[in-house]
């Protein structure tokens, strides 16, 4: 487990001060894969390098399964630093060595030996898909290719926690889907912790089990996507979630209209429809649609309900688990919203 506790770093910038980080405090567990999301300049890059040993805050701590990292110095620090991975926005590749080569070189550090190195490095390549790619040079991939090669050397050394800033930054959208596949590979079948930083709501949708929100430095928000997207006032619903657009003279044709969220595959295909026999409604959507949050579908409807016990309806969705959010009563209703 990752833990940053009340971390604050402060940059001095011609003359003046500037705060990256304010107060930060996050939890990662082991073995997920864990979304930091935030504009530029909201010091996401900053608590990546932190939690990389890259940077020492100012302030706060960050332990690695309960140890203070800010303690260490010299050879431990070397030591814990083995256990992170880190993938840089640029990767930093040797342009004169082959794909494979790339891959090898912290395992050539390490002194691993050549049957060793050329197993780890066979696994890494398909891995990250590109085993018939590992003969060529860098300058011959695309942007996409280059970053999975990056995660395959950043993960050469087989470490607990895998550190990866914006890793689709300036990698078109069919390949940053390739790349956080590779993401999600390494977290499933290699059991690595997986930190990801970006500016991007759609990639906290593909692959993130939790996610923390960062403005200005500070956390705005954090918890587990799904129950996040379960609010839709939440920051990461309302980037995550359809959007609801729906005529007023849509809604005025109902009794009743609400709007619903609902998560996971019994909720999306059957909690509607069997409200609507049980209380002898019926349930028309007018706004809204689906999306998935990794494997999980999540719809957000408007809905028009139509029958006397509309609201016993809506409460029962409720009480099941569906988030309902009551917008107009009839004709009246929708005029006065």
């Amino acid at each position: 487990m990752i833990t940053v506790e009340n971390l604050s770093k402060t940059f001095a910038t011609n003359g003046n001060s500037v705060v990256a980080l304010r107060d930060v405090s996050v939890e990662v567990q082991a073995g997920s894969l864990f979304g930091v999301v935030g504009p530029a300049g909201s010091g996401k890059s900053v608590l990546a390098r932190c939690i990389a040993l890259q940077e020492r805050p100012d302030r706060g701590v960050v332990r690695l399964d309960g140890l203070n990292t800010g303690t260490l110095d010299g050879r431990r620090l070397r030591e814990i630093r083995r256990q992170l991975g880190v993938v840089s926005t640029k990767p930093e590749l040797i342009a004169e060595r082959t794909i494979a080569g790339n891959i090898a070189s912290p395992l050539e550090q390490l002194g691993i030996d050549g049957p060793q190195r050329r197993s780890r490095v066979g696994s890494l390549l398909d891995l990250v898909g590109l085993t018939p790619r590992a003969a060529q040079r860098p300058s011959e991939l695309s942007a996409g290719q280059l970053r999975r090669v990056a995660v395959a050397k950043a993960l050469a050394a087989a470490p607990a926690v895998l550190l990866a800033d914006d890793p689709t930054a300036g990698v078109d959208p069919e390949e940053a889907g390739a790349v956080l596949a590779v993401l999600d590979r390494a977290r499933s079948e290699l059991g690595v912790t997986v930190v990801v930083t970006t500016p991007d709501a759609g990639v906290v949708r593909r692959v993130c089990d939790d996610v923390a929100v960062l403005e200005d430095g500070t956390v705005v928000e954090r918890g587990t996507v799904l129950d996040l997207i379960s609010d839709p006032a939440s920051r990461t619903a309302q980037a995550l979630l359809p959007a609801i657009e729906t005529a007023r003279s849509q809604a005025a044709r109902y009794d009743r209209s609400a709007d619903v969220v609902l998560v996971g595959f019994a909720s999306v295909g059957a909690l509607l429809p069997e409200a609507a026999g049980r209380f002898d409604v019926e349930f028309a959507t007018i706004g809204g649609g689906l999306t998935r949050v990794g494997d999980t579908p999540v719809g957000r409807f408007r809905l028009g309900v139509r029958g006397e016990r509309a609201d016993a309806a809506l409460a029962w969705v409720a009480e099941r688990g569906g988030h309902v959010t009551y917008t107009a009563r009839g004709p009246q209703g929708v005029a006065a919203a």
